[in-house]
């Protein structure tokens, strides 16, 4: 008997567009793999829905906080309900960038001097003032971003104090914790980790070269606005390295069937770690799909895999 999977996509978040194009991958994918599948956006009905059905499996592509705070997951897991992805421990850590990058340090892995300041501490305390001495301890360039979103929603990169500012307020609109970071100049990369119940394996990585120089909304989801090399132009022992650092990370923030952990490596050869995807997109242009390609798997295998290993 096929298994029945319903795929959560769409939602309210600012990611509500990519969610639904991931979502809908999924479903093809796994249509091909023989499942049943039934796509279904997140709504006062779903709870109900889901304990009147009792889907095999649930896969959830929903972005934001909704799909990537934990508690999504903690319901399923009172529901007794199999789902892709991780727990609900495991999302909180990463959905948490601030907190995942102690994490990660904690583990010897290098991350870019931050800072995260809370919209009332801003205001609080002379915002004019706060930025002076983030400035002046971190220096410019600095990379402003939402401390929980993701998509490169409100993400900015600033080299003087006026746009800085300007970057806060836009941050701001994601959220009431703004993460500013040391900007690290370097080869972009990205490596995806998947687990489909022997353990979990790093694929290619994936190099990231965006048109316009920095990777944001257009260049992620507009096909042509960035090239992509799998695997990364890298030599044998920094690609292996970078591997080693994503396997890592994904271990130490608790992630579970697969993650993505972004990544630069510097002039020097240093890694840093950026941040971890707890929900990666699964679009026709997104980084998990591309790796899974690269590594000789097709998308409907893996994700079968995927779907096979929540049941286990």
């Amino acid at each position: 008997m096929s298994m029945r999977v319903l795929v959560l996509a769409g939602g309210i978040s600012h990611e509500r567009d990519v969610s639904l194009k991931s979502g809908r991958r999924v479903a093809d994918a796994l249509l091909d793999a023989g499942c049943q599948v039934e796509i279904r956006e997140p709504d006062s009905e779903l709870i109900g829905h889901l304990i009147a059905t009792r889907p095999d499996v649930v896969w959830s592509t929903l972005h934001g906080a909704v799909g990537e705070d934990g508690s999504l997951q903690d319901l399923l897991a009172l529901a007794k309900i199999p789902f892709v992805g991780s727990t609900a421990e495991g999302a909180r850590l990463a959905w948490n960038k601030p907190v995942a990058k102690v994490i990660v340090e904690r583990h010897g892995i290098s991350t870019p001097k931050a800072i995260s300041l809370p919209s009332s501490t801003f205001k609080e305390l002379n915002a004019e003032s706060v930025l002076a001495v983030v400035a002046t301890e971190l220096g410019y360039p600095l990379i402003v971003k939402p401390a929980k979103s993701g998509s490169a929603h409100g993400v900015n990169k600033v080299t003087n104090a006026k746009e800085l500012g300007k970057a806060m307020i836009d941050a701001y609109a994601y959220g009431d914790l703004v993460m500013i970071e040391r900007f690290v100049s370097g080869t972009e990369l990205s490596v995806s980790v998947i687990d489909l119940g022997g353990g979990p394996f790093a694929l290619p990585a994936v190099e990231i070269v965006p048109e316009s120089g920095e990777f944001g909304y257009n260049e992620r989801y507009v096909p042509g606005e960035t090239s992509y090399f799998v695997p990364a132009r890298l030599r044998p022992s920094e690609l292996a390295q970078a591997a080693e650092i994503a396997l890592t990370a994904h271990q130490a923030l608790r992630l579970r069937h697969f993650s993505r952990i972004d990544l630069i490596m510097d002039e020097k050869g240093t890694f840093w770690f950026l941040e971890a995807n707890v929900t990666p997109g699964l679009t026709e242009t997104s980084l998990f799909p591309q790796a899974v390609v690269a590594e000789g798997s097709s998308l409907s295998e893996s994700y079968l895999g995927l779907v096979e290993a929540a049941v286990r």
